[in-house]
């Protein structure tokens, strides 16, 4: 039998399809593309309302065009209203809403067999072990040379304003030596960059008492070989300073840091249950830019939380200004039912979010263009990822860019180039958020 997967969501859910994939094939499935499948797993999104309508419109378009086939919906979604959707969404045929993603396979066999159920778990997987040991030998779904590598599930900070806990629940992190060992077999594998993800990886850890992110690194620290470390996602509330010195001592660690700091008015920070003032991440920022002084960062807004005034824009725009960014998401904010921030009052018109987002977007065009043009005439390392076909084109990577969030390098190269490795290039010039290379 054979099965697709159509992904939504953030690079957390596609290692869930990743995961999938790798007990599907263990038991005899076939990974194909729509047209051939028996089975169309629809990976699901459930954080907010507009990533839950495209999920929803995406399991109802697979049975519009193949009326026939089976459908299984999985993911956040399905996660998060498992007894709603089975009642409501007819064109799925099974509502798979279990964490624990080895008993994919038996959902698609009921389907098969023309039974339609729910698959709701306990919180915490039964077969730990059995993730742990398939997730090094997982199909990627990234480009080549690159792997993302969940360090943990769920989360504890109780933003105002997120779903998460309601879908993935509370913080639980692997064991370091199950991580490492992921690592050890993805290199292996011809893997160029592990990119550390998880909900919040300041976090790793502390559901044992401790933050352990600068342990974790110290063991990946002790492989061998020329690969890349990229830390994706730190709350900024905690971010563990040890690792400062960690990533100082090996360049292999990239000095890029995905920091969300939501906004930068006090009353606004407050109201969405974060600790820490904008005063403190600006001064978490020189302390990470006086250790590591060429340090990317990254982070998001959230416009138009309940209680935003044109005063809480102004300030964060004086923020926006002072923190220098070097790349920002925008997003307006999603009435999440269940969250803290769901019954606050004074919520702020979509249109008036929409007009914040584009002011703050507008401001970070021209801040993201004057950091990109400190690295024009440097020479350093090039992830390839793929060819522009019918050009002598490549398009690839450099520390200060994070898959599929960022600018690329745009390098021409008359010259065959093998995608999923390291090249060194000098950039000589800009090109909106894309810097342009040659191989050296």
């Amino acid at each position: 039998m054979k099965y697709f997967i159509d992904p939504f969501g953030c690079v957390k859910n596609q290692v869930d399809a990743e995961t999938m994939m790798a007990f599907l094939n263990k038991e005899g499935w076939i990974s194909t593309d729509a047209e051939e499948a028996d089975v169309i797993i629809v990976n699901s999104c459930g954080f907010i309302e507009r990533a839950k309508q495209e999920s929803i419109n995406a399991t109802i378009m697979w049975r519009t065009v193949y009326p026939y086939k089976k459908i299984v919906l999985a993911g956040c979604l399905s996660r998060r209203y498992t007894a709603e959707l089975e009642d409501s969404l007819a064109e799925a045929d099974v509502i798979f809403g279990d964490k624990n993603l080895s008993n994919i396979g038996a959902a698609l066999s009921a389907v098969v067999s023309g039974e339609r159920r729910e698959y709701a778990a306990a919180e915490r997987s039964s077969s730990v072990d059995e993730i742990e040991t398939i997730l090094p030998e997982r199909p990627l779904l990234s480009l080549p040379g690159s792997a993302y590598v969940k360090i943990s599930e769920g989360c504890d900070n109780r933003c105002a304003f997120c779903s998460i806990p309601l879908i993935r629940g509370g913080l639980r992190s692997r064991t370091i030596t199950a991580i490492v060992r992921e690592c050890t077999v993805l290199l292996k594998r011809g893997v160029k960059e592990l990119c550390l993800i998880g909900q919040d990886i300041g976090s790793f850890g502390m559901d044992r008492g401790n933050q352990e992110l600068p342990n974790l690194l110290a063991a990946i620290s002790a492989l061998p070989g020329d690969f890349w470390v990229r830390l994706l996602y730190i709350h900024p509330d905690h971010v563990p300073v040890q690792i400062l010195a960690i990533m100082r001592k090996d360049r292999r660690f990239l000095p890029y840091f995905d920091l969300p700091f939501q906004h930068g008015s006090a009353a606004i920070l407050k109201n969405m249950n974060r600790r820490h003032s904008a005063e403190d991440y600006l001064a978490l920022l020189a302390d990470i830019r006086s250790a590591l002084p060429d340090a990317v960062i990254r982070s998001t807004f959230l416009l138009g939380f309940p209680g935003e005034t044109e005063g809480d824009m102004q300030t964060l725009l004086d923020f926006q200004e002072k923190a220098a960014l070097d790349w920002l998401g925008c997003f307006t904010y999603s009435r999440e039912e269940n969250t803290p921030a769901y019954a606050m009052k004074n919520r702020v018109s979509r249109k008036i979010a929409l007009e914040r987002k584009r002011r703050v977007e507008e401001k970070q065009a021209a801040i993201t263009e004057r950091r990109l043009e400190r690295f024009i005439g440097r020479t350093l390392d090039i992830l390839v990822e793929e060819k522009i076909q019918g050009e002598n084109l490549y398009l690839g990577r450099l520390f200060c860019h994070a898959p599929e969030v960022d600018g690329s390098a745009v390098i021409s190269s008359e010259q065959v180039l093998e995608t999923g490795a390291f090249i060194r290039g000098k950039i000589f010039t800009r090109a909106g958020y894309d810097l342009q290379a040659v191989p050296i």
